[in-house]
């Protein structure tokens, strides 16, 4: 007999938020973020960054001190990165649209180059949003455990959302259909169907030659963005060349953690 999974879909063909196990699961973070110490001589033979900006954007309720380990690991591979400076991330994609593009305006400008950007969670719908506004200005974007495609109700931090942002998930249908779509940059979806948080199908962009999913295996929401195959990941897609895109190549020292892109769908 096949297991219940709390994330399936229900009959009326609305997606659930993941169950109570996986949701408890989530203090694992702490022991992905402990290999990744661990690991860290194989994470520096990931491919070298060509020095240009990255823009990493927290998660909802997180701060910039939430992404401090990734920006110092893409600084010892060789990019500029930088902080998001707008404290804890309290949501509102709506309320912060104006301080995220003046963010990436000044780090467009100070560098003269286009700028990479990281979401995770929350912070990457904002990363898709600025894709949207400024694509001018956007390199890239990689999101980590981002709810931004199908019924993205389907979280267990929805509620709280709504009612510190005060912006209910479902408001403006235009922006959430183009947030699901594809984007004008280089596009990387990096989730994990164990998310307690994040209900992963939720995470799934359209593939395309410019756009992809990546799935790793057992990893946490709260974990994923200090998970060393998510960290490989990110590293290998900010190392291509500027307007160039290949698919990502699960191979390396962690090709073990991440699935077959045809699982996407299954």
């Amino acid at each position: 007999m096949k297991p219940i999974d709390a994330s399936e879909p229900q009959a009326t063909g609305r997606l659930r938020p993941p169950g109570l196990s996986l949701l408890l699961a989530e203090v694992r973070g702490i022991l992905e973020f402990n290999a990744s110490l661990m690991l860290s001589p194989l994470l520096m033979g990931a491919p070298r960054g060509d020095g240009h900006p990255v823009l990493t954007l927290p998660g909802f309720l997180a701060s910039d001190l939430s992404m401090a380990p990734m920006r110092r690991y893409l600084k010892e591979l060789g990019y500029d990165a930088y902080a998001w400076n707008n404290g804890r991330n309290i949501g509102g994609v709506l309320r912060m649209r104006a301080a995220l593009r003046d963010r990436l305006a000044a780090v467009h400008t100070a560098t003269g180059r286009k700028v990479s950007v990281i979401g995770w969670s929350l912070g990457g719908v904002y990363a898709r949003d600025l894709a949207l506004q400024a694509p001018d200005m956007v390199r890239s974007v990689v999101t980590l455990g981002s709810p931004f495609a199908n019924d993205i109700r389907a979280t267990n931090a929805t509620r709280l959302y709504e009612a510190l942002s005060g912006e209910a998930v479902e408001d403006n249908a235009e922006l959430r259909t183009a947030l699901a779509g594809d984007l004008p940059v280089p596009t990387t979806s990096i989730y994990s169907r164990t998310d307690g948080v994040v209900n992963w199908r939720t995470c799934l962009l359209r593939p395309s030659d410019t756009a992809e999913n990546i799935e790793v295996y057992l990893a946490s929401h709260i974990g994923l963005g200090v998970n060393a195959a998510a960290l490989w990941a990110v590293a290998d897609r900010l190392a291509q060349s500027e307007g160039q895109f290949r698919q990502f190549d699960r191979s390396g020292p962690f090709a073990i953690a991440y699935a077959s892109p045809e699982n996407a769908q299954s």
